[in-house]
């Protein structure tokens, strides 16, 4: 039961929350509301939803972020974050359709703009993976599930390590990092990767080679893996090459310089390289920086403002009949009705009126 939104459906379940789509009734729009399952009291859950709730609210406004807009606790006490609605995402799709290139590529620069954006306000996604990339009602991409996300310079005794195989960088499978922008560009690099050949990089074909730990020892020693599909040329494969070099010193510095590697493959290609949308330095926070570890619930608080008022003490306040007008201000605590003075005008114009008749009658000699 949310305020100003009506349930529809169950829209799925993810590794720490469920999602819902409501009808909004002002203004009229469909979102998605992300809740943390009842009866959750989890530190660690509390601080990751408070962690993305506030990083997409520094984030949103960017075109390939999904918009955030509200947050609060809902009248149980659960968590929740309204956000943009989006119909579709690349979870499965990429598996059960051949994506075509130059949309691969686009989906890449669109990515690496928005992850260069958070890299410049402090902050890194650390699960950046096809289902993570939703699409909205416009057919766009955007970057989505910000709930581990952390910043790029974690307070001593604050990294906690997070990842999603088989799109986490080597050294993040290893446990030597917790998310570096370097870690960024290799999963970003593996997720178009994904996109273009129809399944993450160090998937095998043959049923039962595809576990958990199998994935990772290979992530862990293998060099980059060519895609056998005909239509990516050699450039494509090249530039997903560096971005997933297993030393992360030899891939691009940065999520702009992968972008920018993207669309020279683009033009190179023949197709209209993708607009880079990067925040200018203006915008990039000062000093007002996210708390990932706040782990403290919070909602919707009453505040007041301190105003001078304009009213004269000697004027009283403006009187609206109500149907029960009541003064609980007696002495103990009591009610008490209030007389109000045209009650008294009614009674004496009454009396008035009873005078008037009696001296008609008694004039008249009835």
């Amino acid at each position: 039961m949310l305020p100003g939104l009506t349930f529809v459906r169950p829209l799925g379940s993810g590794g720490f929350a469920d999602v819902f789509l409501y009808a909004q009734d002002m203004p009229r729009r469909q979102v998605a509301v992300k809740v943390l399952p009842a009866g959750v009291h989890d530190a660690d859950m509390l601080r990751m939803f408070n962690a993305e709730a506030d990083v997409l609210a520094h984030l949103s406004a960017h075109p390939s972020i999904v918009t955030v807009y509200q947050a609060g606790i809902s009248a149980d006490g659960r968590p929740y974050i309204v956000m943009e609605y989006c119909p579709g995402s690349l979870a499965q799709r990429y598996r059960r359709e051949r994506l075509p290139v130059d949309e691969a590529l686009s989906i890449g620069v669109r990515m690496a703009s928005a992850l260069e954006t958070a890299h410049r306000a402090g902050l890194v996604h650390r699960d950046v993976k096809p289902s993570n990339i939703l699409i909205t009602t416009f057919g766009t991409p955007v970057l989505a599930d910000f709930g581990i996300s952390s910043t790029l310079t974690p307070r001593r005794g604050d990294e906690v390590l997070a990842m999603s195989v088989p799109w986490s960088a080597p050294e993040v499978i290893a446990e030597q990092s917790a998310g570096t922008v370097a870690s960024e560009v290799w999963g970003l690099g593996a997720t178009v990767y994904s996109l273009l050949a129809g399944h993450s990089p160090f998937e095998r074909p043959e049923p039962g080679q595809n576990s958990r730990d199998q994935l990772r020892r290979r992530i862990l020693r293998a060099t980059f893996p060519p895609m056998t599909r005909a239509d990516v040329p050699a450039q494509v494969q090249q530039v997903l090459a560096v971005a997933m070099a297993r030393d992360p010193d030899d891939r691009y510095p940065s999520a702009l310089a992968f972008a920018q590697a993207l669309r020279d493959a683009q033009h190179g290609m023949g197709f209209p390289p993708t607009p880079l949308e990067v925040a200018v330095d203006e915008w990039v926070p000062g000093d007002v920086t996210v708390d990932v570890t706040d782990a403290t619930p919070r909602g919707p608080q009453i505040t007041s403002v301190p105003h001078a008022s304009r009213r004269r003490p000697s004027e009283p306040a403006p009187f609206t009949p109500r149907d029960e007008d009541t003064d609980i201000s007696a002495p103990g605590g009591g009610r008490r009705r209030v007389v109000w003075p045209w009650i008294v005008a009614a009674a004496v114009a009454g009396a008035a009126a009873v005078l008037v008749v009696w001296a008609l009658l008694t004039g008249s000699g009835v």
